[in-house]
């Protein structure tokens, strides 16, 4: 490594915020990108620490030591070469990916980790800066062509790399834009679609051909696709969003976070106006059930549309700040965290169990809940048993309910039916060890194969699948 002892001289530096009052008066990205004298110190955290568990915790098997060092010594192009070799979108993944590389970092062991999530994404950024990155269109076409459905990172993954070995390929999305949840399910303020654009771009300028508000399963018959393409991926994503069966849910304004999200970035786009909008958190009291991602992600774009108050309630107690003793490293640390939108002005609480919804002539006016604990884990299964805790019940009034508990792949998708193409007992596409599933020629990926996951997932799992449609269609593979 360039500074053998860096770790020693150098604190961890995060990306500059914007101030609060001053980002949530707009929706574009806040944080301030650097690429100066304090990423090379940054850089130079790297340890030489012999076995770099960065890699154990990536599941894009990162180059991460060795591009950290070129950036350290000012190598920019180099390192972009070596960061573009294992991740197709560092430009996603650098905003939006929860860096569990950085969890795995040697020096998370007893120290702060290495940014290199930050640094990943001032490598890519620089590389459009300088005009690097240009369209690399293949020399020679195989002839074969694919389909992929869906355009999520999965899709998107699997398109990039098919195209790149030669292979003619179409990708189908069913909204009227490319991008999946990068665009509608992500808020602009952590991923502007400008970025999403700018691939997508590229990408159409090295032959890949993109058709949008194309279903297929309603609008497209699967059977008659797979007549015309040499094999199909199918990356549609896990957007079925996790309800609530409880008393009350039938009122108005309670909506699924995919809901509330995508109309946001549909206004956003351009492809709704602020008048049309049904879901809109101006004015009112708003809760958001679950605490993960996606309830963060509610929770700055209520305050960013003027929310009076916004609340955010977790079922499963408040993590520990620090590794539990069955929880060591490298492992991911399953300990407290924030973001940018809980600290915008968010009250959290955490073990709260909702019971019922209550309100007058068909619109929701209260949520009913009680405080709950958990058990230990059991020692054989590790599960842990639920208890209310006697007397915490309350109620609150609420104007605004969203629901961010999550996404589950459609068992009743008419695409799979068609094709009697088989589930796990997860209700996931069920696959081979090859990604493909029962019916030759057609393979899955992503959300879709997995369950929902990280975007780093995604993007893994666009790659293999791609690797083995490879083999697939011309008997070898580079990929």
């Amino acid at each position: 490594m360039g500074e053998i002892t860096g770790f020693k001289k150098y604190g961890r530096e995060n990306f500059k915020n914007q101030t609060i009052s001053e980002r949530i008066k707009h929706w574009n990205e806040f944080t301030l990108i650097t690429e100066g004298e304090e990423l090379k110190h940054q850089a130079a955290r790297c340890m030489d620490c012999g076995v770099p568990f960065c890699h154990f915790g990536c599941p894009l098997n990162n180059i991460i030591p060795e591009w950290n060092d070129l950036v350290y010594k000012g190598h920019w192009k180099l390192a972009l070469e070596k960061l573009l070799k294992t991740n197709n979108f560092p430009e996603f993944t650098g905003r939006i990916c929860p860096a569990p590389c950085e969890n795995s970092c040697t020096l998370s062991i007893n120290n702060e980790p290495v940014t290199i999530k930050n640094i990943e994404l001032s490598i890519i950024e620089k590389g459009y800066d300088e005009g690097w990155i240009k369209p690399q269109i293949p020399s020679i076409r195989s002839g074969k062509k694919v389909a992929i459905i869906g355009s999520g990172p999965a899709g998107l993954a699997a398109a990039d790399q098919l195209n790149k070995s030669g292979h003619l390929v179409t990708v189908f999305e069913k909204e009227p834009v490319i991008g999946g949840l990068l665009t509608l399910g992500i808020p602009e303020f952590k991923l502007e679609k400008s970025i999403v654009d700018r691939k997508v771009n590229l990408m159409e300028e090295e032959g890949i051909i993109f058709n949008v508000n194309s279903f297929v399963g309603e609008d497209i018959n699967i059977i008659k696709l797979k007549e015309k393409f040499d094999a199909i991926v199918l990356s549609g994503g896990a957007k079925k969003a996790r309800d609530l069966q409880i008393e009350g849910r039938h009122l108005k304004n309670i909506h699924f976070a995919v809901d509330f999200l995508s109309e946001q970035n549909m206004v956003l786009k351009g492809l709704k106006s602020e008048t049309e909008k049904i879901i809109s958190a101006k004015g009112k009291n708003v809760v958001v059930l679950g605490g993960g991602d996606t309830g963060s992600d509610c929770v700055g774009t209520a305050i960013r549309q003027g929310a009076k108050s916004v609340i955010n309630y977790e079922l499963l107690p408040k993590p520990p700040k620090e590794r539990a003793v069955n929880n060591p490293w490298p492992q991911w640390a399953f300990i407290e965290r924030s973001s940018t939108s809980y600290d915008e002005g968010c009250k959290r609480n955490f073990g709260i169990l909702t019971k019922k919804f209550t309100g007058k002539n068909g619109i929701v006016e209260q949520l009913h809940a009680v405080q709950v604990e958990f058990s230990k884990p059991d020692p054989d299964t590790g599960r842990r048993t639920m208890r209310e805790i006697e007397g915490t019940e309350f109620q609150i009034d609420v104007d605004l309910v969203v629901l961010a508990l999550g996404f589950q792949v459609s068992s009743k998708d008419k695409l799979l039916s068609d094709m009697g193409i088989e589930l796990d007992s997860h209700g996931n596409i069920k696959t081979d060890a090859h990604h493909m599933t029962n019916v030759d020629g057609i393979f899955a990926a992503g959300d879709m194969r997995r369950g929902q996951s990280l975007i780093v997932w995604a993007i893994n799992e666009g790659r293999e699948a791609a690797k083995f449609v490879d083999r697939y269609l011309i008997k070898k593979t580079k990929l």
